[in-house]
């Protein structure tokens, strides 16, 4: 809409109609949905100059609604020249609209040139400055007018406060906020309860979570179980989230597309093959099956159960495939292992006619980089050459990975000198590609050439942390976290945790990583016992190893790969009893361990062996050559000096 849509003449009708009459309908067409006609009605009005003031708001959020940022601009400059602005018509609406398109910097002008800010115009900015990734502004603003006592908050100021304490992970702010809630009475609000109930869930603090969601009885809805079930889910607690699930249906309370994803999630990490299919019919039942996200949580789900066949029907069944879900069945490949499989379906994809964009790419550069073929990685880097993504800076980091997995780093680094924009995720990718091949001396030196002119993230700390790790730079992986922590203000995730557990654990000072486990302010993933525990085989702890194996059995029950571990912990002890039960136990109990496999490229083609294999067309001669190694390291002595439970093992497997 230009400045002459505001000269746009009405019907004779309309001509004849009351001043009265002519506002009363502009706010009919708004509570009707009619936002064109909305803008219509009151660009007659101003053209006649008969608008009504109090219809300015209405007609800001018909802009907001149409994404009319031009015709709001000129209803903003009627409020200036009209003084409306100075009787506080229309302010909340107006910064609603400029943070809309992210015109932020209009947004502040507004509230700033009002005389009288109210509550509302209040809430509008913090809301703005939240949904656009301000969170820091936004409990900047809500602070400073907290402390004048300007304004008593609103329900929906306090759900967008606590939106923007979980993305921070502000953990004090967001318990404060809490407890202000409940003296203000607002604990009994529906949709303030469900905004603290994903922060506990966020910020791992599960047990909040449980007392809160028992505290809401039954003002519960969809949204209150679906955030429960995934704050179960992402912390750990598989099981938990399955029976909340079922309890829910109990209920009769309806499952939506997003309980669906985060129940299946649950199974997923459980494995339960019997639950998931069990939600699978309930999908069918209800009509989810063509919910694209659902769909792809079905297909990671039975992917990680190792029911290809499933997954591929689910995916065949889809009666929409776009580029994303064509994607989302290659990740699903990559997820498993099965990097080289996910290749194919990205070729079976540009076969179908579907072009890839750059996330597209990206996915795909993460399954070649898994298969680690450098021939596959050349052609590839020449298609995105041609199909222009090579200026991407996200394709570019993902280059630099593949390069570098495929044990050609000084192709990473060509590609990371070549870039004309380095930002946060591709000075990472360039760190983690040293880290990988053991170069941390260089990933110390990139690291510390970056922070002088980019902000690291999370992302990047796990990289640089994982080179230390690589290299057994101890007191130097040490030295970033504490730089991450205290310098950047960033909140570490498992996965750094799990990082220091094992750099710290390696070293001999297994004490010193239980203390840190047991003061992490989140829960202790399976990954951090797992580092505990590969360090105690290291270091011959099994007093500490049966800790981690007791809260590995309670987190991952299904994987047989720890307690394997620990039986070899007791066979090299000469514990020889103990280690043969906890063999019986994984038989008895049906555990499996996961798969191990391995993918070489020979020519165009890729070749995929896993343990056990027999049905590999070249099997037979494999296990001879096996066989024929083996008999020669017992000739020339090499068994003698292995370690009692690489001995097991080895006789284990042939």
């Amino acid at each position: 809409m230009t400045s002459s849509f505001l000269h746009t003449t009405c019907s004779m009708e309309c001509l004849s109609e009351t001043f009265h009459v002519l506002n009363s309908k502009l706010r009919r067409y708004y509570a009707d949905k009619q936002y064109r006609e909305t803008l219509h009605l009151f660009s007659h009005l101003f053209s006649i100059k008969k608008s009504d003031i109090s219809t300015i708001p209405i007609t800001l959020k018909a802009c907001t609604k149409l994404y009319e940022l031009k015709f709001g601009r000129i209803i903003h400059g009627f409020m200036i020249k009209n003084g409306s602005s100075r009787l506080n018509f229309g302010e909340s609406a107006l910064v609603e609209l400029y943070s809309k398109f992210g015109s932020m910097d209009d947004a502040m002008q507004v509230y700033k040139d009002c005389c009288k800010p109210d509550v509302f115009l209040w809430t509008a900015m913090i809301s703005g400055y939240d949904k656009k990734g301000y969170s820091e502004k936004a409990l900047s603003i809500f602070v400073e007018k907290m402390k004048t006592g300007d304004f008593i908050p609103h329900q929906i100021t306090l759900v967008s406060v606590v939106s923007a304490c979980t993305k921070l992970m502000n953990k004090n702010m967001g318990r404060s906020v809490h407890g202000f809630v409940t003296r203000m009475g607002f604990d009994t609000v529906l949709s303030l309860d469900n905004s603290l109930l994903n922060f506990y869930g966020k910020i791992g603090a599960v047990e909040a979570s449980v007392n809160l969601f028992r505290t809401m009885n039954n003002e519960r809805d969809v949204v209150s179980w679906s955030t429960m079930i995934s704050s179960y889910a992402h912390n750990g607690l598989s099981t938990e989230a399955i029976d909340s699930f079922n309890k829910m249906v109990y209920e009769n309370v309806e499952p939506n597309a997003i309980t669906l994803i985060h129940v299946l999630k649950a199974c997923e990490d459980t494995s339960d093959l019997d639950q998931g299919k069990k939600i699978h019919e309930y999908v069918v039942r209800k009509g989810f099956e063509s919910d694209p996200s659902v769909s792809t949580s079905l297909m990671y789900f039975y992917m990680k159960c190792g029911s290809i066949e499933i997954a591929v029907d689910v995916f065949d069944r889809m009666p929409r495939k776009d580029v994303v879900s064509w994607i989302a069945f290659l990740s699903g490949y990559v997820k498993i292992g099965m990097a080289h499989e996910g290749i194919s379906v990205f070729k079976r994809m540009l076969r179908s006619g579907i072009k890839p964009d750059p996330i597209a790419m990206v996915k795909f550069l993460s399954a070649s980089a898994e298969s680690g073929n450098l021939i596959e990685a050349c052609s590839l880097h020449d298609y995105l050459v041609k199909g222009g993504f090579e200026e991407n800076v996200f394709v570019q980091s993902s280059l630099i990975e593949l390069y570098s997995k495929c044990g050609e780093l000084h192709f990473s680094m060509s590609v990371f000198e070549r870039a004309k924009i380095k930002d946060v995720f591709l000075w990472s990718s360039m760190i983690a590609g040293y880290g990988i091949h053991g170069r941390a001396k260089e990933a110390v030196e990139l690291f510390n050439e970056m922070i002088t002119s980019v902000r690291p993230n999370k992302v990047t700390f796990l990289s640089i942390l994982s080179a230390c790790s690589h290299a057994g730079l101890v007191k130097e992986g040490i030295r970033f976290f504490e730089m991450m922590v205290n310098d950047y203000k960033l909140y570490p995730e498992s996965a750094h945790f799990g990082i220091l557990v094992d750099l710290v654990s390696r070293n001999g000072e297994i004490d010193k990583a239980v203390e840190i486990i047991n003061r992490m302010p989140i829960q202790a993933g399976a990954n951090v016992w797992g580092a505990l525990l590969g360090a105690c085989r290291i270091h011959g702890n099994v007093e500490i190893g049966e800790l981690a194996i007791r809260e590995l059995s309670r987190l991952d029950p299904d994987h047989a790969g720890y307690h394997i571990l620990l039986s070899n912990m007791y066979f090299v002890e000469g514990k020889w009893e103990l280690g043969a039960s906890i063999r019986n136990a994984v038989k008895t109990k049906r555990l499996k361990k996961t798969t191990a496999q391995s993918v070489i490229g020979i020519g165009n083609e890729i070749h995929s062996f896993v343990a056990d294999d027999n049905m590999h067309p070249f099997c037979n001669q494999i296990y001879s050559l096996l066989g024929n190694m083996w008999g020669e390291m017992n000739q020339e002595c090499y068994v003698s000096h292995m370690n009692n439970s690489l001995v097991y093992q080895a006789e284990e497997i042939l």
